[in-house]
């Protein structure tokens, strides 16, 4: 295989243990890495869980043993993961993409924010706090983490977003570090709160991630 086959785009039908996804993700950036494997971007859920990033202190953990804590090498501080999440894993490699590792964050970060600008909800980016912003009634809140690591150039992880899940687990941990800005979700603000919307915004906006690539993704891999 080479990089001129199409990125392929699965999405997963049932939650994945976050541990299964972690060696699987490893695996296919190695194969990616090695020639042996087209890109990958992978949708799916996790079961309750929260993941510490690279930068995570652990007085950021509020609640030690209510969910199981994983130590991840993705960048950034302590995040949730669980059933009404959208997970975005992303497996491409920068260095057939310019070796701009900033530049790809930011392309992560608009492709999420021009999906949800196609369910009704505007969103953005805000500079020195990583992740998607929305403003509500009561101020500024945070819909969606991006957290990502790169491995020989190849991405690994990618971008949570808040569909419907219980937002109170997230009481649990400071969000990414950041104990003085909310969290919230597409069904806390009156949206659609189904993951196939969402999947299907996020298909019609990939050239937000991929606009500088020359592939296109598959469209009869839309499901594993």
């Amino acid at each position: 295989m080479t990089l001129d086959d199409p990125i392929e785009w699965h999405v997963a039908q049932a939650p994945v243990d976050y541990r299964d996804a972690v060696a699987a993700m490893e695996a296919r950036a190695a194969a990616i890495r090695d020639g042996d494997a087209r890109e990958l971007v992978w949708l799916l859920e996790h079961p309750p869980l929260y993941t510490a990033g690279t930068s995570a202190a652990d007085d950021e953990l509020l609640a030690p043993g209510r969910f199981p804590v994983h130590r991840s090498g993705r960048g950034g501080r302590f995040t949730y993961h669980g059933p009404g999440q959208r997970i975005g894993y992303v497996m491409l490699n920068l260095a057939a993409r310019g070796h701009d590792v900033r530049c790809y964050v930011h392309a992560l970060e608009q492709w999420v924010i021009a999906a949800l600008a196609r369910l009704g909800l505007a969103a953005h980016a805000v500079d020195g706090r990583v992740g998607i912003w929305v403003d509500t009634p009561a101020g500024e809140a945070k819909i969606g983490a991006i957290g990502v690591r790169v491995r020989r150039w190849v991405t690994l992880h990618g971008f949570s977003l808040n569909v419907a899940p219980d937002l109170e687990h997230f009481s649990g941990i400071v969000p990414c570090g950041l104990a003085d800005y909310p969290v919230t979700s597409l069904a806390a603000l009156g949206l659609a709160a189904d993951m196939a919307p969402l999947d299907a915004a996020l298909w019609a906006t990939r050239d937000a991630l991929l606009s500088r690539c020359s592939v296109s993704l598959e469209a009869d891999s839309l499901s594993s």
